[in-house]
Formats: C-alpha cells, sequence, structure tokens
C-alpha cells in the first residue's frame, strides 16, 4: 500500500508540501449523476420547480463549490483556479440529471478535489432544489474521469 501523504512519521495530519514541484497546467474532469422520479425531470426540463431553474442554479453553485473546495476539504490547497466548467443535462430515459465539470490552473498541485466538489455540489443543489416533489432522488456515481498534469501524468477512467 502507498504511503499517504497527509500523515507524517507520528501519524499526525499535515498539508502535503508542494513547494519543491514545478508549475505545469492541470486539468481533472469529475461526473455523477442525480436519479429522480419521472415527474420530477419533467418539471425540470418544464422549469416548473418552484424554487427555481434547477439546472442553472445547480451549475453555478458547482462552479462556488469547485472555489470553496479548501474550506470544506481539510488539507486541501488553496488554488488560483484559472477556469471551472460546468454541464448538466436531463436524460429522460434513465430520470437523471448528468453532472460534468472540469478544473484547470497553472499550478504545483492538482484539481481533483476541486471537480469533484464541483459535482457533489451541483448534485447536491439539485437535491435540495427538487427534495420537496421527490425525496427518493439518489445521488450516484461520483467519479473522477480525467485527470492530465503534473508529475503523475495523464488518468483515464475505463
Amino acid at each position: 500500500m502507498a504511503d499517504l501523504n497527509h500523515i507524517d512519521e507520528s501519524g499526525n495530519a499535515v498539508m502535503v508540501d508542494v513547494s519543491s514541484k514545478r508549475e505545469t497546467e492541470r486539468t481533472a474532469t469529475a461526473k455523477g449523476c442525480v436519479l429522480l422520479q419521472p415527474k420530477t425531470i419533467a418539471l425540470i426540463r418544464n422549469g416548473s420547480v418552484k424554487k427555481g431553474d434547477v439546472l442553472s442554479i445547480a451549475q453555478l453553485a458547482g462552479i462556488m463549490g469547485a472555489k470553496r473546495t479548501p474550506d470544506l476539504i481539510p488539507l486541501c490547497h488553496p488554488l488560483n483556479l484559472s477556469s471551472v466548467k460546468v454541464s448538466l443535462s436531463c436524460d429522460s430515459k434513465r430520470n437523471a440529471v448528468d453532472i460534468e465539470a472540469t478544473c484547470k490552473l497553472i499550478g504545483q498541485t492538482g484539481v481533483e478535489m476541486e471537480a469533484l466538489t464541483a459535482v457533489t455540489v451541483a448534485a447536491l443543489t439539485i437535491y435540495d432544489m427538487c427534495k420537496a416533489v421527490d425525496k427518493g432522488m439518489h445521488i450516484s456515481n461520483i467519479r473522477l474521469t480525467h485527470k492530465a498534469g503534473g508529475d503523475s501524468g495523464l488518468f483515464k477512467a475505463k
């Protein structure tokens, strides 16, 4: 098993020192989905959810979530993100809202946590906006799908 780099020799939590790493362009993409009842997808598509435009608000929440990642996840570095893109789409055949987030920067550490946080916050926003009509929603399959940059190189999910 690989050593955990957020734990020192004494077992204490530490923020990883990235000062010796070179700056490179780094990107990460994460995906996830929210599974809903057919009537809930119809409400979202028709813009009939009482709290407002679910997809637009969730998109904005995802972007904000990426920017706030170091406030939410202990030991994450505050990053100067150069781009955060969040897209949402309804799939009526699966009764799902699919979410994809891509984060980018030029820096010394990766943006995987920011992309994952963006997807998670967008999914939670959908849940919050629709919970009055669909308590059985299911947030599912949040995962890293692509990562590039840095010494560890390219990762593509299978």
